[in-house]
């Protein structure tokens, strides 16, 4: 057993009831309630524009640490990721930089930290040559000249996917997004915010599409890594359609990850590859793997392994949209906060997507990939039902009343994407208008559209 499980991740599961007891664990009642936000973002070459190697990252995380209360984080003898009191930086497969920010009551909080994390990165990049970009996927590098980040797990992972679709490896290093955590006080609550999260996909891809680029060249998608995404492993991705059925519980969320393929369990500091005879977790529990039998650790990793849209662990994680700029990335928990924290709005959401059928969400889904908010909805188009669901929550937000020291609630956070709402014009839509020239002018355009500056 790893010594590094925490002692509730060591009680052995011994049966279902398990499994959605440790979801449960997440409840919290209304006044606890917080939100987090994940923010990728590309480490580029300043120079070249080229996707950064890992030594000039690891190099970055090497100056962060002698900051403030960074605790270095060390696999294999490399540094792969920075701990902080209340936060964490990471880094996904192919050197993409990732806040996990500190679960804060409100965005005022979340923007404080996440300025001050700008500050710290900018600054010591700088020195490296380095660069951020809020971006859904690399603009230059080709997937072949992108290392593997030096985590045991991704040598596991990077080779199953290629069994499972044709784009996962890109998914791992090509590609950035922003993810929101948020709470819920009971299951009824949990599944009511899930359905709502997983019902605005197709408005969260087109709201937020940033990413029409891959290796320099347009792809046809202004959310590219929604596409990618989508073409990783359907036993993993996408929507959990069993959700939205009347009656749906917790207990169905465990049907649909105890049938998910395991990638593999981590004993005495060691991964134990599982894809050579790819098993499920229900196989698992039932009999066990090289000698081990599933403990909650066990559990807890396989949760964090399934890349649904929405997926709980044991908060929920909405994970539709692309990487943003620094101005616009706290938007997404402005927009999915001002909703399912305010119970008129989220009942007034409800009313406008849940209607769809399954097969009109996953069109919905398809189209808004491609077409961003010019795709059709009904006999209208997602520009016009994104204006409705902006503006329910920014009623929700304003009925939470939480305020900064100006005395600003947070629906300043809603304010410019109104604006792109508006003009039915997506971020990827205008990078695309820019994009041309030598390679110094598109970096020059990459740094006004999307770059990190102090």
């Amino acid at each position: 057993m790893t010594s590094q499980l925490k002692p509730h991740l060591q009680a052995a599961v011994n049966s279902r009831d398990d499994l959605r007891d440790y979801l449960l664990r997440g409840a919290r009642p209304r006044e606890e309630w917080g939100i987090g936000v994940e923010m990728e973002k590309l480490v580029l070459d300043a120079a070249t524009g080229e996707a950064a190697p890992f030594d000039r990252i690891e190099e970055l995380l090497r100056r962060l640490e002698g900051l403030g209360d960074w605790r270095g984080v060390r696999e294999n003898g490399r540094l792969v990721a920075l701990q902080g009191p209340s936060s964490s930086i990471t880094l996904e497969p192919g050197g993409q930089l990732e806040l996990s920010g500190e679960l804060c009551d409100d965005l005022h909080c979340c923007r404080r930290g996440y300025e001050a994390y700008i500050r710290e990165i900018v600054a010591t990049g700088e020195a490296l040559g380095l660069d951020f970009f809020g971006l859904g996927a690399q603009p230059f590098t080709a997937l072949e000249r992108i290392g593997w980040l030096p985590k045991s797990r991704y040598g596991i992972m990077g080779p199953y996917m290629l069994k499972t679709g044709d784009m996962g490896q890109r998914m791992m290093k090509q590609t950035a997004g922003v993810q929101v955590n948020l709470d819920f006080s009971d299951e009824l609550d949990c599944l009511e915010k899930m359905r709502l999260g997983m019902a605005l996909t197709p408005f969260l891809y087109a709201l937020f599409a940033n990413s029409p680029l891959l290796e320099d060249r347009p792809t046809g998608y202004l959310s590219t890594r929604g596409e990618i995404w989508s073409r990783t492993d359907p036993d993993r991705t996408g929507l959990i359609e069993r959700l939205f059925a009347e009656g749906a519980n917790l207990a169905d969320y465990v049907e649909y990850a105890l049938d998910v393929p395991m990638y593999f369990i981590h004993r005495n500091g060691d991964y134990l590859d599982m894809t050579g005879e790819p098993r499920s977790f229900r196989r698992y529990l039932d009999e066990g793997f090289a000698g081990y039998r599933a403990v909650l650790g066990d559990w807890d990793l396989h949760l964090s392994t399934l890349f649904t849209e929405v997926r709980l662990r044991p908060q929920i994680e909405v994970r539709s949209a692309d990487s943003l700029p620094p101005r616009l990335s706290l938007s997404v928990g402005a927009l999915l906060k001002g909703l399912l924290y305010d119970r008129e709005s989220r009942e007034g959401a409800w009313d406008l997507l849940g209607r769809f059928s399954p097969e009109e969400r996953q069109e919905l889904i398809r189209q808004s990939r491609r077409l961003g908010l010019r795709t059709p909805l009904g006999g209208e188009t997602l520009r016009e039902g994104a204006l409705a669901v902006i503006a329910l929550a920014r009623a929700g937000l304003a009925r939470q009343g939480c305020r900064d020291a100006l005395g600003r609630d947070e629906t300043i956070f809603l304010d410019e994407l109104h604006g792109i709402v508006e003009s039915g014009v997506t971020l990827a839509e205008r990078l695309l208008a820019l994009w041309q020239g030598s390679r110094d002018d598109k970096l020059m355009v990459l740094r006004e559209h999307c770059g990190f500056s102090v």
